[in-house]
């Protein structure tokens, strides 16, 4: 990139020996002109042409894989950094953000570098070069230049103050585009199902209308720029040409030949060009700036939960033990999600919880594998506080079916897989029978090799729920929670799943949350929750005599079931 500008700045010089052989031999200076020379001389600048043309091409080649292997680093990194947040820190981005800083941020700061490494090297070069050789030519010229491009200078600094924040919120509203349409994708059947296609349509609009209100705010203050250098451009060509022929005729001092004259233009116009590189490269960075600021957001962030030091690795038995555990999702929160629970699980039991939605089930279970940690008091597996466990350890030891089932692209057997990599297909299929998907499996085009096809959309929202579950059981965990997963299955099947846990996994403790009384009602022990907290605990006969709560789900349960028959 420096030799590129290093050519073009001895081009134009060499250009004036040429020009000024035929103008001395017009004047009568000499008798004929250096044709050896000339000859020479265009040599040379053919040379020189090259050259810079191979040291473009090179410097632009090398800039571009920097700008690659920078963007890549950088995707991971952020992608690295993502799978160490806790969930908490997860909480702290929408999905659509995430997505827009690892695409369209990264690609917006990939651009800005590549223009980086090329302009803001050649650029300087170009211009002080450019100014030295003027002083040799005429040092009044030079200084009028340096003034140009001071001027210049002001009006690009001016602009890139003004254009930082559009830029920055753009990017804000890009996040917004980005939630509409995958909001729109994920739940398109729902859209189509209410016909709400039109309702969709305008939201998306005013997503990018916001989009596009603060691009053109940005793209206004840009196009000043451009007039700009034209204006000062074409007024230094003008000063040039007048003094440059007050000087030819004698009414000012001062000794600038037509040759010579034209080189200075020739170095006025590459002047302010290395100007107008940095002014686009400055855009750019501009454009890049909150981006970056974006991206550290996510590679600053640090994880909430992390090993401890001397983390142990081995976990007794499935024993869970709450004592006076207190939890809310912000550390800002005034009221906690949790309050004062006290529970003692023992190794193998089957627990059931119960209550009304939003009673913090499904926050009391996810204290467990310690996918957030508790704001007070302690959670213990194996007797041991989870906090002192390695999070690896105690994840593959404490499985969980989530309410949300999600499965990933990919054939049946690979999804299951992910409970266990090295399970062997026996291991595959008995996990597969325990969660009785065994059938349905087997009945699909392939059988375990039966692409699942991205989220598993090929399936029932019942087999989705069961092959989740063959998941988890594949992990052969000590401790196993089921978050209402198993609402999308007819009760029979439910039965039968429940029982399959009983008989092939009797020492894994079971731990299932549940709308429908009849999903726990054999449970070893059942957890009753309001508001946070802990109101009743027993098996199904004690709960039904002295539990408020536990009796009026039981009794509009019974009754609902009484009307449908």
């Amino acid at each position: 990139m420096i030799g590129e500008a290093v050519m073009e700045i001895l081009i134009p010089f060499m250009m004036t020996y040429i020009v000024g052989q035929f103008e001395r031999l017009a004047k009568g200076e000499i008798a004929e002109i250096n044709v050896s020379g000339i000859a020479l001389c265009a040599a040379l600048m053919i040379a020189c042409a090259v050259f810079a043309l191979l040291c473009g091409v090179w410097g632009g080649k090398l800039a571009a894989k920097a700008s690659c292997g920078f963007a890549h680093n950088l995707r991971q990194d952020m992608y690295d950094n993502l799978q160490k947040y806790s969930f908490s820190n997860i909480d702290n981005y929408s999905t659509s953000g995430l997505i827009t800083r690892i695409t369209t941020d990264v690609t917006n700061v990939q651009n800005a570098y590549q223009m980086a490494i090329r302009m803001l090297v050649r650029a300087p070069v170009l211009f002080i070069a450019s100014i030295v050789m003027t002083l040799f030519i005429e040092p009044f010229m030079a200084l009028i230049f340096g003034g140009a491009a001071l001027i210049l200078g002001i009006v690009v600094a001016f602009c890139m103050v003004r254009v930082a924040p559009h830029f920055k919120m753009m990017f804000k509203k890009y996040d917004g585009l980005n939630a509409v349409v995958q909001e729109n994708l994920t739940a398109i059947r729902v859209v189509k199902s209410y016909v709400r296609e039109d309702s969709e349509i305008e939201k998306m609009k005013r997503a990018t209308g916001e989009v596009y209100k603060y691009s053109v705010k940005a793209e206004r203050i840009l196009t000043i720029m451009m007039p700009c250098v034209n204006l000062v451009f074409f007024a230094v060509n003008i000063v040039i040409l007048t003094l440059g022929a007050n000087m030819e005729i004698g009414n000012i001092s001062g000794n600038v030949s037509p040759s010579q004259l034209q080189t200075l233009i020739q170095y006025s116009a590459q002047i302010l060009s290395g100007v107008m590189m940095v002014a686009m490269c400055l855009n750019f960075i501009s454009l890049s700036k909150g981006s970056m600021e974006r991206i550290c957001e996510v590679l600053d962030e640090k994880a909430t939960i992390s090993n401890p030091e001397g983390a142990i690795t081995q976990i007794a038995d499935g024993t869970v033990d709450f004592e006076n555990v207190d939890f809310a999702y912000s550390e800002k929160s005034d009221k906690n999600v949790l309050s004062g629970i006290n529970l003692h699980i023992a190794a193998g039991e089957t627990v059931g919880i119960i209550g009304a939605t939003g009673s913090g089930k499904s926050s009391l279970v996810s204290l467990i594998p310690r996918l957030y940690d508790v704001s007070g008091g302690i959670v213990k597996v194996g007797g041991v506080d989870v906090k002192k466990y390695d999070l690896d350890a105690l994840r593959n030891k404490v499985a969980m079916v989530l309410q949300k089932n999600v499965l990933f692209s990919g054939s049946v057997a690979e999804n299951l897989r992910w409970g266990d990599e090295s399970a062997t297909d026996e291991e595959v299929r008995l996990a597969a029978r325990q969660a009785c998907a065994e059938e349905f499996i087997d009945n699909l085009p392939g059988g375990f090799n039966y692409d699942l096809g991205q989220g598993g959309v090929n399936v029932s929202g019942g087999q989705k729920q069961r092959l989740c579950i063959a998941r988890a059981l594949l992990k052969k965990p000590k401790v196993i929670i089921f978050d209402d997963s198993t609402s999308a299955v007819d009760t029979k099947t439910d039965a039968l799943i429940r029982e399959s846990l009983k008989k092939h996994a009797p020492e894994t403790t079971k731990i299932i949350i549940a709308q429908r009384i009849s999903s726990v009602c054999d449970a070893d022990k059942i957890i009753v929750m309001d508001e946070g907290k802990i109101v009743g605990s027993g098996n199904h006969e004690q709960l039904i005599a002295t539990n408020d709560i536990y009796r009026e789900i039981y009794e509009s349960q019974l009754k609902g079931e009484a009307e449908h028959e």
